[in-house]
């Protein structure tokens, strides 16, 4: 609770001025706390006469930082596949671990795993966890949620990572309440401040308009979510040795009051524009959702896929699963072709990290062009039936 003390402000306005959130007023000389208030403690930091406080925001445990030591992976394994973003947690996590001198582990839960924690230690992981049991057939909130939380609690290590998937987001949150520790969503970069061995988590916030960093200095474990395709994972090498520990699943574990009746695979499932290497991508340049049929019509004359940007899937052109942004899917192709995408820096923050960026656009200011390899200015439905054309020429000659 944000609390003011009346006596000892003076209205100066500080605090209003530097509230994000527009969640304090000055009325009648005073600092009003509005409904608002996130507690950022802006205002507090703000205030030069200390007449702003937050209270029960205090830690009633103080941790031990020092019986806290090792990076862990949660690897995500889903209707017998491992997920990519795991790989990809365990390049950045041999990084953070080499830093500071300790142990990667990865955290296996499924059913039937069969060789993938021998892949896990060829990935990088020093130790793998294996819950495997037929309970894990089906994921749900409270079991995998309870076997992580017991791991966490018995080898309390310093950093805890796991993919900001479906299934990453709606566990791993619960995981952090039930261990008491900080969470930090969608993370972009990841590094270890050197003076305290402190997680530097980088994540886009406002709307994308800034890259915020946030420690969690006084609390164990440190908690972060990363999206597939943001990080690299290191190159197999099955010369790495490893150990695995078989985790001893008390009966209370696998219990659950959610029981999974049918398990049912979407017609979507087959589109996984993370794991193309080209993709043309539309926006509301094509005016319609037949602009998709050209769209298309290059994607395979490339071999690739078809994205989108959060306009045209809210208008119902297309699905959801092709939508790359902030609140879409993250992309890292070779090549990124942007066809009538304006560039908003939502949409840019999903498909930045591609290797080569071309953009055509009949707005010449469009922002898709600052962050573009490659643009063209001019009518989409002209340039693209050519460079079809010309495709296709290339491959009969």
């Amino acid at each position: 609770m944000l609390i003011v003390d009346k006596e000892l402000c003076i209205g100066c306005g500080i605090c209003e001025d530097n509230c994000a959130f527009g969640a304090i007023d000055v009325v009648d000389g005073c600092a009003v706390v509005g409904d608002t208030c996130t507690l950022c403690g802006a205002c507090v930091d703000s205030c030069e006469v200390d007449a702003l406080k937050i209270e029960g925001g205090e830690k009633s445990v103080q941790v031990d930082l020092a019986a806290w030591s090792g990076v862990w992976v949660y690897c995500e394994f889903r209707g017998g596949v491992l997920a990519p973003v795991s790989l990809e947690l365990l390049g950045v996590g041999r990084k953070l671990a080499d830093a500071r001198g300790v142990k990667l582990s990865a955290v296996l839960i499924g059913a039937d795993t069969g060789a993938t924690a021998e892949k896990l230690i060829a990935y990088g992981a020093d130790i793998v966890y294996r819950a495997d049991d037929q309970a894990f057939t089906y994921f749900t909130d409270e079991t995998y949620g309870a076997v992580l939380t017991d791991l966490i609690s018995q080898h309390k290590p310093e950093v805890v990572l796991a993919g900001a998937t479906a299934i990453g987001r709606s566990f791993i949150p619960g995981v952090a309440n039930a261990l008491g520790a900080g969470l930090t969503a969608d993370c972009t970069q990841l590094d270890i401040r050197e003076e305290d061995g402190a997680l530097l988590q980088t994540r886009p916030a406002f709307g994308g308009n800034i890259m915020a960093t946030i420690v969690c200095p006084s609390s164990r474990p440190q908690m972060s979510t990363v999206r597939p395709k943001v990080m690299k994972e290191l190159e197999e090498d099955t010369s790495r040795s490893g150990a695995i520990v078989e985790v001893n699943l008390e009966p209370a574990m696998l219990e659950s009051k959610v029981r999974v009746l049918e398990s049912v695979i979407s017609e979507h499932d087959d589109v996984n524009i993370q794991e193309s290497d080209i993709l043309v991508g539309g926006g509301r340049g094509l005016d319609s959702e037949k602009g998709f049929e050209l769209i298309r019509e290059l994607a395979m004359h490339l071999n690739g896929a078809v994205s989108a940007s959060r306009a045209v899937v809210d208008s119902g052109w297309i699905g959801y699963p092709h939508q790359v942004g902030q609140t879409g899917k993250t992309v890292a192709p070779k090549l990124y072709i942007a066809c009538g995408i304006s560039g908003a820096i939502q949409h840019v923050a999903g498909m930045q990290s591609s290797e080569t960026i071309v953009a055509i656009n009949r707005d010449e200011n469009a922002p898709i062009f600052d962050v573009a390899d490659f643009g063209i200015v001019g009518d989409l439905f002209e340039i693209l039936p050519k460079l079809i054309s010309k495709i296709e020429g290339h491959r009969k000659s």
